[in-house]
């Protein structure tokens, strides 16, 4: 089973009203939630943990996880209000509002985690649950906690906007966090805002020369690559007409999760040993699953047999 832990909130997405005014939508999101509603309609055995509220947005999300056949039962409850961002598009690019104070996300600590069964093989981690204390530490002792004998995987989905007055102290979580995956996940804009510019092949075997064994690199409307020491695939995207991209990196991700469990890949011993055709196999499902989230409004990954 594979364990998404990071964070879970109301995206409020724009909107017209029939009376042809502007307006905003509920829709139940967040960057690691995404990826676990995606895994399980991928067909993987998927279990999401994070804090979530009980209010009456908490139950939105609940629900939204037990429809797509997302495993709750590591959810650590309580009665914190629930966090809301409002989402701007331009030309589909998505910008975030995040309202984020003392929620049931962003105050998770390191006593809600949860004993973990034998049967969970994958922790994924990431998105801005890796922002702000206490939660972005008590994720970070997750994954210190459990890496030695699970594959864990981190995708930062980093949005400098909101890092802004702490990057110093992000950075450095980040650093050790991806030191301590096997599996990296970053956009090429992300690749570039943690090394700086250059061959994006170059920077993605720096990353590697730090633990991780093997590194995925989303292009944008080009493709993706896989990144490991001997190896470098590129996978071209498909060709989609884009409504927007929200959602879009995080269907990838659970694509490329979803392969590997199929390929028998998520453990430590074969993470380390991908061959040519299981990671093609990873960037294929990954770039397909994702032309259909951005095909259509929010972030609605595809269920399995829309593929």
């Amino acid at each position: 089973m594979i364990l998404s832990c990071g964070e879970a909130l109301i995206d409020m997405l724009p909107r017209t009203s029939t009376q042809g005014e502007a307006c905003f939508a509920p829709y139940a999101g967040g960057a690691v939630f995404n990826t676990a509603i995606a895994l399980g309609r991928l067909g993987a055995p998927s279990a999401f943990f994070s804090g979530v509220s009980n209010d009456m947005l908490g139950e939105i999300l609940a629900d939204t996880l037990a429809a797509s056949k997302v495993d709750t039962r590591f959810l650590a409850r309580s009665d914190r209000p629930t966090t809301v961002a409002f989402v701007k598009l331009v030309n589909g690019q998505a910008t975030y509002a995040f309202y984020d104070e003392a929620t049931a996300g962003r105050m998770l600590s390191v006593d809600q985690l949860p004993a973990l069964p034998d049967d969970i093989s994958t922790l994924f981690l990431g998105g801005i649950s890796l922002v702000n204390d206490p939660a972005a530490s008590t994720y970070e002792a997750l994954q210190a906690r459990e890496c030695a004998t699970r594959v864990t995987m981190v995708d930062p989905n980093i949005r400098p906007g909101f890092i802004a007055g702490k990057e110093a102290e992000y950075r450095a979580r980040i650093d050790r966090m991806l030191a301590r995956a096997d599996i990296v996940k970053l956009s090429d804009e992300d690749l570039h805002w943690l090394e700086g510019q250059g061959d994006l092949t170059a920077l993605a075997r720096g990353i590697l020369a730090r633990g991780p064994k093997v590194v995925f690199i989303t292009e944008g409307a080009n493709g993706a690559r896989a990144v490991t020491a001997s190896q470098d695939i590129f996978v071209a995207a498909q060709k989609v007409t884009v409504v927007d991209t929200v959602g879009a990196g995080d269907t990838f991700n659970a694509g490329v999760l979803a392969a590997l469990h199929q390929a028998g890949a998520l453990t430590k011993a074969g993470v380390a040993a991908l061959d040519d055709a299981t990671l093609t196999a990873a960037l294929t499902l990954g770039t397909r699953a994702a032309a259909v989230t951005v095909s259509r409004a929010g972030a609605n990954p595809p269920w399995a047999n829309e593929l």
